[in-house]
């Protein structure tokens, strides 16, 4: 048996850090998740996030003029170039320090990368014929501090920066007569952003205590002047250091009589400025964006609220609060009229169009992690469950959220949906379960305990007339009719916290286990009451049937699953998992990842639809596959590999290793977010109250699609599909009512192989296309000139 299921998309997680940009097609966003980069065609209304992954979070991105290519960042300064037509990576770089912004120039042959107070400008990848993807062009100094905004103009001959030290620097990226470098000042704070304006050296900057200062300049950019004995030298690294430090003496050297003079250098007067805290609430400028052809400004403040002004006047069009927390991201699309913004606090992406001032799209995960899902019975929707007390629905061909419940009040243990796919249920440690209806969108029935107590564990039975759900507080399981809303039935014999309870598919069997060391299966209606005790040894994770209901599968807290059968409480087997569950070495363990991993044991499982594997996951990074007969592992899924959570590695670098121990442990008395973050014991998500902490890959809940095509999982990441159907995708081109495969085989039979061909490629059919390829003889192919090689691969590379 093969388990070949691929990683397919990622749901419930929209946006983490970073900042958003828009494709040229000004309708898709493109938005980092994590180690992850996610797509969001707006006008299809479907989400797509890309397969491959970075080793830390992604910082910045920077997506080409043409839409072809984009730069990730991720935080410890490795860059990793992209085909977003192929969506393949191309190639990395490591630049072994935080680059804090990367932009391409407008005519896409250049990108540049600010890094600490130096601005590194490459030549673009493709544009020059050069076997190094990243060829240094030129390098910029002059900053006295980290670099943090940049923009070009539209001739991609001048650029500006702004940064930490609180000035704005106009650099010109060619040899210009008037121009090397002019520092611009006016600001009591860093600067969030600078912008020039449309066809113009005229500059916006944007400091984040909320003061604009609008600056002017004497000179067009046609008068700029080019150097002409330059055109011709190679540039060099060690040849333009020399040169604009022998350019800035010369410059600082002259006097004003002399500038004044020869009046040849360009000069920017500052013509206005403006605050954005006039009222005192928007005195922290945290994301800054324009768009020159329109002279929009949008600007994101720490306290959720963002404004939109018309420039250079700066009136103000629009105020509007999204959210408590700060926006940490926006950005424009290409005709001006959306406008995408982030909030990293909150994982929210959302667009909004301002002439209209309404909602594009309006998405967000759950705030804390996810801990609980569901499948349909169709398998179009899935609902999860938050810490964070939501209950959202996810529909899987879009991955957009198209309805949140949120009566609950504290976090979800359990959600499911019942047999007709039309009800939700769903349980908390409030102490309450309640159902929802789909088709109306509220909360129609609450369920509670005759006793306050908090729900650990919820199940529907195969008719969705009951519903259970399993206490932490008396150890008891509640039984109520769904119809009805009455309480059925009390079930009392665990002896410690109900860690999980399932219904049998095909009869009225209730299996509950428990801390205790033991399971219990019930019955269920006429003969309530009746209960047939197993004991497992250990304290019980997990319970699970199979999709027939004559087997149960047990995970136990040593790290083992026994199976039983339901009729006899007999063990038909067992698996050992302790050395399949792996994991790493966190940063402040004091143990080795190989002991550490004895106190680990899977928390969820799920069979899959034919019963002949089961699925488990817990405190670790991986996902186990078991086939349940032979006992043994089929596969192993990594859920991660994002280095920026913590135990991902099994060896701690020998760098950060001591005489003391690790060096993570260790007080350094700093009081900044690099200080030292000890974690509880118990603690899971990490210990929220310490300055700093890095959350570990965890999954909490797995599920089987009903269909048997896909299986999907929350962990610390998000919702994470894996499916069969990552690439059956029927995309024809110019397609006909004769482009058949029928009537292609009949062309290769008739030896029309150029025209079979043409058809192959608008039908998009990898498979046939290959078998049209080999079935064209050698002899049939000419030799081709430079001229067809070059149209050639630039159609396929176009096709592709």
């Amino acid at each position: 048996m093969k388990f070949g299921f691929k990683f397919s998309n990622l749901l419930g997680t929209v946006y983490r850090k970073g900042n958003v940009t828009f494709l040229k097609d000004g309708n898709t966003v493109v938005s980092p998740v994590g180690n992850r980069l996610s797509l969001f065609d707006l006008k299809s209304n479907k989400s797509e996030t890309l397969q491959f992954t970075t080793k830390h979070n992604i910082s910045c991105i920077a997506v080409s003029p043409d839409s072809s290519a984009a730069i990730l960042v991720d935080e410890e300064g490795e860059i990793t170039l992209i085909n977003l037509i192929s969506k393949t990576v191309l190639h990395r770089h490591d630049f072994r320090k935080p680059v804090n912004c990367v932009s391409f120039s407008p005519d896409g042959k250049k990108f540049a990368v600010c890094k600490d107070n130096v601005i590194l400008m490459y030549h673009a990848p493709g544009k020059t014929m050069s076997l190094n993807p990243f060829s240094l062009y030129r390098t910029f100094y002059g900053a006295y501090n980290d670099v943090t905004c940049i923009d070009w103009t539209d001739d991609s001959r001048v650029f500006a920066v702004g940064g930490k030290d609180m000035n704005t620097r106009v650099y010109a990226a060619v040899k210009l007569e008037n121009l090397v470098i002019y520092s611009l000042g006016g600001h009591k704070d860093e600067i969030v952003g600078c912008f020039f304006e449309k066809d113009s050296l005229d500059i916006y900057s944007v400091s984040r205590d909320g003061t604009l200062n609008v600056w002017d300049c004497d000179t067009d950019l046609d008068d700029l002047k080019s150097r002409a004995e330059f055109e011709t030298v190679p540039y060099s690294e060690e040849f333009v250091e020399e040169t604009e430090l022998e350019e800035e003496e010369t410059k600082a050297s002259k006097t004003e009589s002399e500038v004044d003079t020869t009046n040849t250098k360009i000069l920017y007067t500052r013509t206005a400025k403006h605050f954005f805290n006039k009222e005192g609430d928007f005195n922290n400028v945290t994301s800054v964006s324009y768009h020159s052809a329109t002279h929009i400004l949008v600007t994101g403040f720490a306290s959720g609220s963002f404004q939109i002004h018309e420039l250079p006047d700066f009136n103000l069009i629009h105020t509007l609060s999204i959210s408590e927390h700060k926006i940490t991201a926006s950005a424009f699309n290409v005709t001006g009229d959306w406008i995408a913004l982030a909030s990293a606090d909150l994982g929210q992406l959302l667009v909004w169009e301002w002439q209209s001032e309404t909602y594009i799209m309006k998405q967000q995960g759950h705030f804390n992690g996810m801990s609980c899902l569901d499948y349909s019975p169709d398998g179009r929707y899935i609902v999860t469950g938050g810490e964070d007390g939501k209950v959202k629905v996810w529909n899987t061909n879009s991955g957009f959220c198209f309805v949140t419940f949120s009566e609950h009040t504290a976090a979800i243990t359990g959600v499911q949906f019942t047999s007709n796919g039309h009800v939700i249920m769903s349980s908390s440690i409030d102490g309450t379960v309640r159902a929802f209806d789909l088709h109306r969108y509220r909360n129609f029935r609450t369920f509670t305990a005759p006793r306050p107590t908090q729900f650990s564990c919820l199940a529907a039975d195969g008719s969705g007339e009951l519903v259970g759900a399993g206490s932490e507080d008396n150890f008891e399981i509640y039984v109520w009719s769904v119809r009805t809303g009455r309480l059925l039935d009390v079930l009392a014999a665990h002896e410690a916290p109900v860690s999980s309870i399932a219904f049998s598919p095909n009869e009225s069997l209730l299996a509950s286990g428990s801390w205790d060391h033991s399971a219990i299966l019930w019955k269920i209606g006429d003969e309530k009451g009746a209960r047939e005790t197993i004991q497992i040894g250990h304290d019980v994770m997990s319970v699970a049937f199979r999709p027939d209901g004559k087997e149960l599968a047990v995970s136990s807290l040593n790290a083992e699953i026994s199976f039983w059968d339901v009729q006899t409480a007999t063990q038909n087997g067992s698996v050992e998992c302790r050395h399949d569950i792996g994991g790493g070495r966190s940063q402040t363990d004091r143990v080795s990842a190989k002991t550490s991993s004895y106190g680990k044991a899977f928390q969820t499982l799920c069979y899959t639809a034919d019963g002949e594997a089961i699925i488990a996951g817990g405190q670790t990074k991986n996902v186990c596959v078991y086939h349940v007969r032979e006992q043994m592992l089929m596969k192993k899924f990594p859920i991660s590999k994002n280095l920026s959570f913590d135990a991902m590695e099994e060896f701690l670098d020998k760098r950060k290793m001591t005489e003391f121990g690790p060096s993570a442990l260790i007080d350094m008395g700093k009081e900044d977010e690099n200080g030292t973050a000890l974690k509880l014991p118990g603690v899971r998500t990490g210990d929220l109250s310490s300055r700093s902490f890095k959350p570990e890959v965890r999954v909490s809940c797995i599920r089987f699609s009903p269909t048997g095509r896909e299986w999907a999982c929350t962990s610390t990441e998000g919702l994470m599909i894996y499916s069969l159907d990552s690439n059956l995708v029927f995309d024809p081109y110019d397609l006909d009512i004769d482009v058949t495969p029928q009537n292609i085989r009949k062309l290769l039979d008739n030896k029309d192989y150029s025209k079979a061909f043409i058809m192959s490629f608008r039908l998009n059919e990898k498979k046939l296309i290959e078998e049209v390829v080999e079935h064209i003889p050698h002899t049939q192919i000419a030799t081709p000139t430079s001229t067809r090689c070059a149209t050639s691969s630039h159609w396929l590379s176009c096709k592709s």
